[in-house]
């Protein structure tokens, strides 16, 4: 996969002169991060950590990356109506897995009381690397889908000015106009501001739950701006103040303040941390709510790793998807190897695999946010201690990803321009919204991409590994 920035990596000091001016256009863009410092003010920010140059993208991996994403926006859609098939998946996992317990004990109390929400919004995006293989050519093989708190949506739709300006400061006007054009924070609005009309209050808001310390805010400004754009207001709070000023009404219609609330959108509430007893209870009372959840508790549970596993099994997509063959078939294109670790025959099966020819294998458990997985020495150890444990089934096991590493040069605040070998997660984004049992919006809004060192096994943006990139169709 050549780019042709070979020669332009060599060059220190043009590197450091285009690093400067990449900066500066970067911040003039709005590609901000809240410093780790003062994650909760907005007085000093720095630019998120980005690359120099746009990295190369097979075009036919990126053309088959947004072709499946309506298939996988109908599969999380069908997944998360599913009671049974959420109940049967996850119920050696709840066992074991506290934090997945708690969500599925809420889609329980959910389903008992009788949902009372009618249209449902899902925006997600779906993570992916770029599979060598021996004979040279490249496949699409999916990461991961995140159903909650998608994130930077926002700087995406930021970046390709950036890597723009650089290439048109080297006077390479026709690759400047090789970097796709990219407004995912539009679409992700557009799929939020569609689930608001169908509520059918005019005066009801949109409910962000957001964290205290937010460093990564000017993501998920765009997506209010864009909201605002339509006279849609957004009040952020966070599950504290849900506890204490959120309210529903006879018909279940959730009030904040004394407003009423159409939509909540979650960008918090997806890892354990998040979660007090007091959240807990304030998570409840949204999910118990007529207000279109993004995602509801039944769709982030259709995010889990082990979900993802189950999916993979023989004869799984086309009971999930009848009729669908072609939607089945390039689904199951992108999907890599992945084992279950539930205790019996198979799990001991694929430990036995992996302890073997551990560079083969990732060791992921039920979590979102990056930096969880378990990867060679470390994932051996877990599975020696997990062996003869129920815990293990609180895990999944999935063939490593191999892709071609290249050369970039990753910009971060307070360190040096350095040219380094590289890999990138290309994420697409995806909006549904359904009302009863019709889908009235099935589309993909936009990609991201990330890159980072290869000895950086796991971990995105956030988890402050990866920086922000732009994929250069080859």
């Amino acid at each position: 996969m050549a780019t042709g920035w070979g020669s332009l990596l060599q060059d220190e000091q043009q590197l450091e002169e285009l690093a400067r001016q990449a900066v500066d256009r970067a911040l003039a863009e709005g590609v901000l991060l809240r410093t780790s410092q003062a994650p909760s003010s907005s007085h000093v920010v720095s630019y998120a950590p980005f690359t120099l140059f746009p990295s190369p993208v097979p075009s036919a991996l990126l053309e088959q990356a947004y072709a499946v994403q309506a298939d996988f926006n109908l599969l999380v859609d069908a997944v998360s109506q599913n009671a049974v098939f959420l109940e049967q998946t996850l119920s050696s996992t709840i066992k074991r897995d506290s934090f997945t317990a708690h969500l599925f004990d809420i889609h329980k109390q959910v389903l008992k009381e009788g949902i009372a929400q009618t249209v449902f919004l899902g925006l997600n995006r779906s993570d992916y690397m770029f599979q060598c293989n021996p004979d040279g050519t490249t496949a699409l093989k999916q990461i991961e889908i995140n159903t909650i708190s998608a994130s930077f949506g926002g700087l995406a739709s930021r970046t390709p000015a950036v890597h723009r300006h650089v290439l048109s400061v080297l006077g390479k006007t026709k690759e400047a106009a090789k970097i796709l054009s990219n407004n995912p924070s539009k679409g992700l609005a557009m799929g939020i501001a569609k689930a608001w009309e169908l509520y059918g209050s005019a005066n009801a808001q949109v409910l962000l739950i957001a964290q205290e310390k937010e460093r990564n805010i000017f993501d998920q400004r765009a997506i209010e701006n864009e909201l605002l754009a339509r006279n849609i207001h957004v009040i952020r709070r966070r599950f504290e103040d849900v506890s204490e000023k959120g309210s529903l009404d006879q018909d279940r219609r959730l009030f904040m303040d004394g407003q009423e609330v159409a939509v909540v959108y979650f960008r918090d509430g997806y890892m354990p941390g998040h979660y007090s007893l007091q959240n807990w209870e304030a998570r409840l009372l949204l999910e118990r709510s007529c207000a279109v959840k993004c995602p509801d508790i039944a769709t982030q549970l259709a995010g889990t790793k082990k979900v993802q596993q189950e999916l993979s099994r023989a004869g799984m997509l086309e009971s999930l998807l009848p009729g669908q063959p072609e939607a089945v078939a390039r689904l199951r294109a992108t999907f890599a190897g992945l084992y279950s670790l539930d205790l019996g025959e198979e799990g001991d099966q694929a430990i036995t695999k992996a302890i073997a020819a551990p560079s083969c294998f990732v060791l992921k458990p039920q979590r979102e946010g990056g930096g969880n997985n378990l990867y060679g020495e470390e994932m051996v150890q877990a599975l020696e201690r997990l062996r003869d444990s129920e815990e293990r089934a609180s895990y999944i096991l999935m063939e490593k990803i191999e892709p071609e590493p290249f050369r970039n040069c990753l910009l971060r605040p307070g360190s040096p321009a350095r040219v380094i070998q590289c890999i990138s997660e290309l994420g697409i984004f995806g909006v549904y919204v359904r009302e009863g049992k019709t889908l009235v919006m099935n589309k993909h809004v936009g990609h991201l991409l990330r890159t980072k060192a290869i000895e950086h096994a796991d971990g995105g943006v956030a988890a402050g590994v990866a920086v922000l990139d732009n994929p250069y169709p080859v």
